[in-house]
């Protein structure tokens, strides 16, 4: 009986399933300021119980820099529209410059937003459905947000979360030193600085060199470069690669294995061998 309805098809479950459509993982790369915004809404604890504030906070994620932020009282698409419009007429933002990634709530989904975007002429993409890691540098920043000592528990009222959001912002985009960004702070990044404080920076390790050159045990300071590029899950295959921790092990394998070889080639450690090899001479011996 089995085999004939396997034979028609109709071994399997019967009742309706919900499939899942398979969504793509979004590719962003962005080489300069104002060319791939992250954007994202929080909840901040409010004076009682269920109640809370909403953050909403727009991101360049190669600058980390925050180009706009709001607190209000509710989660609204019309909010959120008003945000992007002001933020995009502040940064200058001009048709087929921009796109803005997003996760997939209510309002970053929401029609009046999609319509905006589409006359400023923005590229909307979304991450996949319950997949942090495609929103990686909103969520980061929201750590750093909500990690800091002077963080309050709750706040007493919008404008307590207003302040200190100000406060904060403020500190972040002026004073934070981002490890992302070679430890520049995000203002200098986004409104091209940071060739300037990298100089000066490299005459203040020289410098230093001079001075106390015993100091530098592995010689001379050098400066890094800022990243040249900022990927949100960049590809695993095509123009952009990165060394693998395998291959490093592998090349270390290699280089232990020569090491080894060369050591084995050496005078002393020959007699050590013909030693080992007599004694296990004997020892074959002795069974016989």
């Amino acid at each position: 009986m089995y085999r004939i309805l396997r034979g028609n098809e109709e071994v399997r479950e019967r009742r309706n399933q919900l499939r899942h459509p398979i969504y793509q993982k979004p590719e962003l790369l962005a080489t300069r300021p104002n060319e791939v915004w992250s954007w994202d809404i929080t909840k901040l604890l409010g004076p009682r119980k269920w109640t809370y504030f909403y953050l909403y906070v727009i991101l360049d994620i190669f600058s980390r820099y925050a180009v706009g932020w709001m607190v209000a009282s509710c989660e609204l698409a019309t909010l959120a529209q008003r945000l992007i419009k002001e933020t995009c007429d502040k940064q200058l933002i001009e048709p087929g410059q921009l796109t803005i990634h997003a996760d997939r709530g209510s309002s970053m989904k929401s029609r009046p937003v999609a319509l905006l975007l589409s006359d400023l002429g923005i590229t909307k993409t979304h991450s996949r459905p319950y997949t942090s890691d495609d929103n990686p540098f909103s969520e980061s920043q929201f750590k750093t947000l909500k990690y800091r000592p002077d963080f309050p528990q709750r706040f007493g009222c919008i404008e307590d979360a207003r302040r200190f959001c100000q406060s904060f912002f403020r500190w972040y985009n002026k004073e934070h030193r981002h490890t992302g960004i070679n430890l520049l702070t995000p203002e200098a990044v986004h409104y091209g600085l940071s060739a300037q404080v990298m100089e000066a920076r490299g005459n203040v390790l020289n410098a230093a060199y001079e001075t106390h050159p015993e100091r530098f045990v592995n010689g001379a300071p050098s400066v890094k470069h800022l990243p040249g590029a900022v990927w949100i899950n960049p590809p695993k295959d095509g123009f952009y690669t990165v060394p693998q921790k395998s291959e490093t092990r592998l090349e270390a394998a290699g280089e232990e294995a020569a090491n080894q070889a060369a050591a084995e080639r050496s005078p002393h450690n020959a007699e050590r061998s013909g030693c080992r090899a007599q004694t296990e001479w004997s020892k074959k011996a002795k069974l016989h």
